[in-house]
């Protein structure tokens, strides 16, 4: 990520914090259906994302452009628009983080990290399914209309306009990987931190609790807890926190005895 980005982004958070409860399920709906009408237009995007260009020109095309898009969202949308972005698509991610941020500040108490965890693993598990949602030759209509069947009385709204936002505007990502960045975004809104924990069999919630709060303590920062059961790590604890992982498991202690003994 470059700086212009890093700083763009930074800008853009600040704007939506300071609209309070003003950004609803609507606006990030509707800013996130912006982000994909600015991923089909080329014309449109080098315009808006051009560093140079005139930001009382950028802010003209967005409230042409999108006039019919409520007065919050656009009003983010030109925030970001007059922001210098790195590259083209780092002003999409832009868009589609915010758009992220606002569905999960629009319902705190929705359960959108299980939903798309539980969805992942659903997804991870049937090839046909992960063909359906990730292949390029569907249309991103027909991916949307998947995910409504799917998610629409299971999940939260909130959690069905991530999942459509992500499989009709992938930008080159796998369905796994970008499952895990609206995760990401949704628990750090919380000022959480999304942590993966392994083991071999199931574990009570109470056990559950104790390893979350031993985990917080450690890392200094709350903690949303994914928990996989792999029977392969035959005892112990794997656990993941961005790219630190923590292998406890009998399994890695067994090939670490293997390599020494080779």
């Amino acid at each position: 990520m470059g700086s212009a980005t890093r700083e763009a982004l930074s800008t853009s958070r600040s704007a939506l914090a300071e609209l309070g409860g003003k950004a609803t399920l609507a606006t990030g709906e509707q800013l996130l259906a912006a982000g994909r009408v600015l991923g089909t237009s080329f014309q449109l995007r080098a315009a808006l994302a051009d560093p140079s260009g005139d930001k009382a020109a950028k802010l003209s095309i967005v409230n042409a452009v999108f006039a019919s898009v409520d007065a919050t969202a656009r009003e983010l949308l030109g925030v970001i628009v007059t922001n210098a972005w790195s590259t083209e698509d780092d002003l999409l991610a832009g868009v589609e983080e915010i758009g992220i941020r606002i569905l999960a500040k629009s319902d705190p108490s929705a359960n959108i990290g299980d939903e798309l965890f539980s969805f992942g693993k659903a997804v991870g598990s049937d090839a046909e399914l992960e063909l359906a949602v990730g292949s390029k030759l569907g249309s991103d209509e027909a991916k949307a209309a998947l995910v409504e069947r799917l998610l629409g009385s299971k999940a939260s709204k909130q959690t069905v306009a991530i999942v459509s936002q992500l499989v009709q505007q992938p930008r080159g990502r796998r369905i796994a990987e970008l499952l895990k960045f609206a995760a990401n975004v949704v628990a750090d809104e919380a000022d959480l931190a999304v942590a993966t924990v392994t083991t071999a069999a199931a574990i009570t919630p109470d056990q559950l609790t104790r390893l979350t709060a031993a985990l917080s303590a450690s890392y200094g920062r709350g903690l949303r807890i994914n928990h996989v059961i792999d029977p392969s790590l035959v005892g112990g604890v794997r656990v993941q926190l961005g790219d630190e992982i923590i292998d406890g498991s009998v399994a890695s202690r067994l090939n670490e005895l293997r390599l020494q003994l080779a």
